[in-house]
């Protein structure tokens, strides 16, 4: 399965009076990896559709460590974990590798992204091309699933 990377760099001014980032600002973190993802990188490959609309119709985090503030970046991966008629689902990593391999996992979390139409006021569907483009971020069980809501 191939994970889109994305290297978050961590401002002073996400930092809370715990001396942690706030977990808000993670939602951030999360916003500039999906665009990352789904515009610039979407784009590139020829699926830039995405960048005409698309809504958030849910977030789940899952914080699993305190991650506070230094001059190097945090890596964010995202894959996709589902893809249907009219929306999908990004998973994300929030992370860090050290030089032995070791992982340090601040976060795990996940969007529902709606793509929309925004002359129009409404929701619409995948296209094939973003489908393709996509599709290279899931792995192999949940192609399954998105093979199957095509």
């Amino acid at each position: 399965m191939a994970r889109h990377i994305y290297a978050c760099p961590l401002r002073w001014s996400d930092m809370d009076a715990f001396g942690h980032v706030n977990n808000v600002v993670f939602l951030r973190y999360l916003e500039e990896a999906r665009i990352d993802f789904m515009f610039t990188q979407a784009a590139a490959a020829g699926a830039g559709e995405f960048a005409g609309g698309s809504v958030v119709a849910r977030h789940e985090i899952d914080y699993k460590r305190p991650l506070v503030h230094r001059p190097e970046p945090v890596t964010i991966e995202t894959w996709v974990t589902k893809i249907g008629g009219a929306s999908l689902t990004v998973s994300y990593e929030i992370k860090d590798t050290a030089e032995d391999g070791t992982e340090t996992v601040y976060v795990r979390a996940s969007t529902v992204v709606v793509p929309y139409d925004l002359a129009a006021g409404r929701p619409r569907r995948i296209s094939p091309v973003e489908r393709e483009f996509l599709g290279r971020f899931v792995d192999g069980a949940e192609q399954v699933q998105a093979a199957a809501a095509a």
